[in-house]
């Protein structure tokens, strides 16, 4: 399971910023952040340290790249190469756009398990759904907030709900979204909304647990977290992490790996 919370043009001196949880088995190693390529462009993002990619990745030029997994009743085909790839190839771009369209064409390779992505930077957003056989969707969205978890953008999901309803409380309150993000991602709430047991898209039993924003389960959890937004200039964007789930690890700054 994993959480990502895009607001996109939302914040007048911030047009993109980012909140994400990472989900994972607590015996898979991983670096929260680190330096995934030095120069053109400068790249910085998580690693899973046993398939080398990564769940979220973000430039100097203000791109981002976030992918959630789609879960599936047999497992990934270990055949086929770690998603994890995915958002280093929309990274490597100029802009969310360019990005956006050699991800759809690395995608049509069908060599990738299926998987949810956001890419933006100060310009765009876009969404992309990959099928299993490399069949993709790519569609621009429109500014607002917009919450992907471990479903499809735009299904019904308790969790998205209570995440958006969250927000939508702090930003009538007057606290904009970078500074309610945190509180957000640490979330153990569990929407009280549930009409029987949660299932996942294929009718799979889901554990409860997973509906929390910052998931806690036996060998199973938040690993880690991150906040990053994107300004309306260009310098590069302001990157926070916590190393380890966000409800007992600090958010803390990351901007000293832009330099070189």
């Amino acid at each position: 399971m994993c959480l990502l919370v895009v607001a996109w043009q939302h914040d007048e001196r911030w047009p993109l910023i980012v909140g994400a949880n990472r989900d994972e088995w607590l015996d898979r190693p991983a670096t929260a952040i680190t330096i995934l390529r030095d120069t053109e462009p400068r790249i910085l993002g998580g690693r899973d340290e046993r398939a080398g990619g990564t769940w979220l990745a973000v430039n100097e030029h203000g791109v981002v790249c976030g992918l959630t997994n789609r879960p599936m009743a047999e497992g990934p085909d270990p055949s086929r190469k770690s998603r994890g790839r995915l958002p280093l190839v929309a990274a490597e771009a100029r802009t969310a756009e360019e990005g956006a369209e050699l991800l759809a064409i690395e995608a049509a390779t069908g060599e990738y398990n299926p998987v949810w992505l956001l890419v933006g930077d100060r310009r765009s957003l876009h969404y992309l759904d990959i099928e299993p056989d490399g069949t993709t969707s790519l569609d621009r969205l429109a500014p607002g907030i917009h919450v992907l978890e471990n479903t499809a953008l735009g299904s019904p999901s308790d969790k998205v709900d209570l995440v958006r309803s969250t927000l939508s409380t702090s930003e009538a309150a007057g606290i904009p979204p970078w500074e309610a993000l945190p509180a957000v991602l640490r979330d153990h709430t569990i929407a009280d909304t549930l009409e029987g047991p949660p299932l996942f898209a294929d009718g799979r039993l889901r554990k409860v647990a997973t509906l929390a924003p910052c998931v806690h389960i036996d060998g199973y959890g938040t690993r880690s977290s991150a906040l990053i937004r994107v300004g309306d200039d260009a310098s590069a964007p302001d990157v926070m992490v916590a190393d380890g789930p966000p409800c007992n690890h600090p958010f803390v700054e990351a901007h000293h790996l832009w330099s070189p």
